[in-house]
């Protein structure tokens, strides 16, 4: 079942976050982590085409010129001196989608995908996409909780506009 919370939850969910969390429900019979354990690669092979059909830019493969770059510094006549890759990114430029498999929880990848979403340019909305099982493990609850915590506690401000939540 896929299931999602947008953060911070005094906040509803935009045309366009119900579009990508669309486009994970129209996948769900081939990405469920309940039926299979393909890798975040796999899941984002499944999604490539429906993200593709609502604007989005997605990731082809693993070499240089197959990855999304996101500009985070730019130097000398505007050259961009630092980027960070993303799985996929908006016509616009400002919603980043990253889809975890195992990492997401065991080694913190979504602390990860989180700063760096903070750091790219013009990027507003994060949508971080993981697993509900994973070796009996429910990453969406953990993920969930951290940032549940995160956003009540109001210790520490993101510069996004906010963060979707998708398990699958």
């Amino acid at each position: 079942m896929i299931r999602f919370q947008f953060f911070p939850r005094s906040q509803g969910i935009t045309n366009q976050m119900q579009d990508v969390i669309d486009c994970f429900i129209d996948c769900e019979d081939k990405i469920s982590s309940s039926t299979f354990t393909y890798s975040s690669n796999e899941v984002l092979e499944f999604l490539r085409k429906p993200l593709e059909n609502i604007g989005f830019k997605v990731e082809k493969g693993k070499s240089k010129e197959s990855k999304i770059h996101v500009p985070v510094l730019f130097g000398l006549n505007n050259q961009i001196d630092k980027s960070f890759n993303a799985d996929a990114v908006s016509s616009d430029g400002k919603v980043v989608i990253e889809v975890e498999a195992g990492r997401a929880v065991a080694n913190n990848q979504f602390l990860k995908d989180i700063f760096q979403a903070s750091m790219m340019f013009q990027v507003e909305y994060l949508v971080i996409a993981v697993r509900n099982e994973y070796r009996n493990s429910d990453d969406f609850s953990k993920i969930y909780s951290f940032l549940e915590t995160l956003y009540v506690s109001s210790r520490m401000q993101l510069p996004l506009k906010g963060i979707l939540l998708i398990g699958y």
